[in-house]
């Protein structure tokens, strides 16, 4: 640990002395201030709907590309009606119009969308820091952010690398920046995308203080055939995340890390008390009795959702993270990863009560933590119209039929190794892909039009969401490792990083576990289960179409995959990709 610190030029001593002077002295408060959130009456915000942004503009009825300028902006928002206004930094057109989550932008297939993204916010954070984790340090002074379209297919210079940071009016760049306006091509499949901030080892408090939006992709020729759900009334977005409050109603998280003799903040989880949803915490929605389809995004840094309904209403899942599925999945439960998208239609002519809370039970951490308590397993409520009416949209027998995943395609197989390394404590000080931090030199390299088997070893006790920039992946299968000699294992892995060396053939025969039957479509994300092997098939080119990317994925500053909790992703747990031709 301390030669990775020696590497980024600040000692130990250093380090402490800045992040203290950061608190302000006020770490020793932060504990007596927390609110209780039990004392605020759940469901009494209405459901927002966040405000929407073309990505494309109208010329005598002809789609033309736009040019979207939307900014990241301090402004004060209300969470819950009981709660004074928190301080959140907010993305929107103008900081009178900013939102937490941020508006909604809209594009058309083959329509390029263009956005600057400019930041105004502050000289200094709203929330703790940790220097220890090596994040964007500007010499000036400042805020680094930039914008990452999680699930866009786009050129290496708009997919917001974590080096390629900003402050404000540009005034200071990071190592990989490139330039001002991002170039969303919009030529990949139909489906739901987010964007938020990734700036290198500061992802996990930018979102925190409110840096997160969705982005929707459609294709009227290929949509509308489906008669699902549509309109902004029966057509919405739900971007979930916990979050915990002060007394004073700004956002609390804890100031002191579980080694703060390594990490004076960085804790490897957070996990708010309450739960949000479009902005509000515990909303409510009236609906009427018909089909209603809901674009579900878990926003959290680590919390992952296992969604129900109260009185037993069914999900039918039609796309998982940003593409359909071939066909709908009837489901009573969908278990959400951080940053997994799920797009559901829910029917409420077929509830058997006025009411029906959308209610949560999935442990924190995942899978072996703590149960959900009377905040956490309660998410928003639907009251539902006593009135019987027409319902004009459908759901079709089968949506959209991509590629199988064939693994006799795959060009070569890859070992994806997952690691936490724990102080004599036994509490972890950092995470690591392969053995290696992420400034070490590149050794994922695929060739652009190919496809790769990727193995992916969980090592360590917690459920990683892996995700892949820029590629898309089926799940091919999930196979235990062996109890019996799995120390020996562990203990060769982690001195060679080497699974045939390793003798990994000898280790992976457990239990095989089926994979989900709506998550076997094409995704971005997904949850790599601990002790396990995860066998992915990765696609580096489009699944709708033959063609090759309109742009240069060779380009710098190339790709990167990685760990979606962000606690774990700041402190390490990420890895460039360089795509060549």
């Amino acid at each position: 640990m301390d030669s990775m610190l020696c590497r980024r030029g600040m000692n130990i001593a250093m380090v402490l002395i800045l992040t203290l002077t950061w608190l302000g002295g006020i770490c020793g408060e932060f504990e007596e201030q927390l609110f209780e959130v039990g004392k605020l009456k759940m469901f009494v915000d209405e459901l927002p709907d966040m405000p929407r942004l073309h990505g494309f503009h109208s010329v005598h009825g002809v789609l033309k590309p736009t040019s979207l300028q939307i900014g990241m902006f301090y402004t004060k928002w209300k969470f819950h009606r009981d709660l004074p206004p928190t301080p959140v930094f907010a993305y929107g057109t103008s900081r009178r119009s900013a939102t937490v989550p941020g508006p909604t932008i809209e594009a058309v297939y083959g329509v390029d969308t263009y956005v600057t993204w400019r930041n105004h916010l502050p000289s200094s954070h709203i929330l703790p820091l940790d220097l220890t984790i090596s994040p964007a340090a500007p010499k000036h002074g400042g805020i680094p952010t930039v914008v990452h379209l999680h699930g866009g297919i786009h050129e290496p210079s708009s997919d917001g690398n974590a080096d390629a940071w900003f402050t404000a009016g540009f005034r200071e760049t990071g190592p990989k920046w490139t330039k001002t306006t991002m170039h969303y091509e919009n030529m990949q499949q139909p489906g739901n995308m987010w964007y938020h901030d990734h700036a290198m080892g500061l992802t996990r408090v930018n979102l925190l203080a409110g840096l997160v939006g969705a982005y929707i992709l459609r294709h009227d020729t290929v949509e509308t055939p489906l008669r699902l759900p549509t309109g902004n009334e029966f057509d919405r977005p739900l971007v979930v995340f916990d979050r915990s409050f002060r007394k004073d109603g700004s956002i609390y998280m804890n100031a002191t890390g579980n080694n703060p003799s390594i990490h004076p903040q960085w804790q490897p989880e957070y996990f708010g008390d309450a739960i949000i949803v479009n902005g509000k915490a515990w909303p409510r929605l009236s609906v009427r009795r018909r089909r209603y389809r809901f674009r579900i995004i878990n926003a959290s840094n680590a919390r992952f959702f296992r969604f129900f309904f109260s009185n037993g209403l069914d999900f039918v899942v039609v796309g998982s993270d940003s593409a359909y599925l071939f066909k709908p999945v009837t489901t009573k439960w969908v278990l959400l990863s951080p940053s997994e998208i799920v797009d559901v239609v829910v029917d409420f002519s077929r509830s058997p009560s006025r009411t029906a809370v959308l209610a949560n039970d999935a442990p924190y951490p995942y899978p072996g933590g703590d149960p959900v308590n009377e905040e956490s397993g309660k998410v928003m409520k639907f009251i539902i119209s006593d009135e019987y009416e027409a319902d004009t949209w459908t759901i079709p027998k089968k949506l959209i039929n991509y590629p199988s995943a064939d693994v006799l395609n795959a060009v070569l197989t890859r070992s994806i190794s997952m690691y936490e390394y724990v102080s004599d404590s036994d509490e972890p000080t950092h995470l690591y892909v392969n053995g290696l931090p992420y400034d070490a030199p590149v050794t994922e390299i695929p060739k652009a039009g190919t496809t790769e088997v990727w193995e992916v070893i969980n090592l360590t006790e917690d459920n990683h969401p892996l995700h892949i920039h820029l590629g898309l992946f089926k799940v091919v299968e999930q196979t235990a490792l062996l109890a019996t000699g799995l120390e020996e294992f562990n203990g060769c892995m982690t001195k060679y990083n080497d699974a045939v060396r390793c003798q990994i053939s000898k280790y992976a025969r457990g239990k095989k576990t089926a994979v989900t039957a709506h998550e076997r479509g094409w995704k971005n994300v997904f949850k790599m289960m601990p002790g396990h092997v995860t066998r992915i098939l990765v696609r580096f080119s489009y699944i709708h179409s033959n063609a090759s990317y309109p742009f240069d994925p060779t380009q710098e500053p190339g790709y990167v995959y990685h760990c979606h909790i962000l606690d774990h992703e700041d402190n390490m747990m990420m890895r460039p990709l360089k795509v060549i031709k």
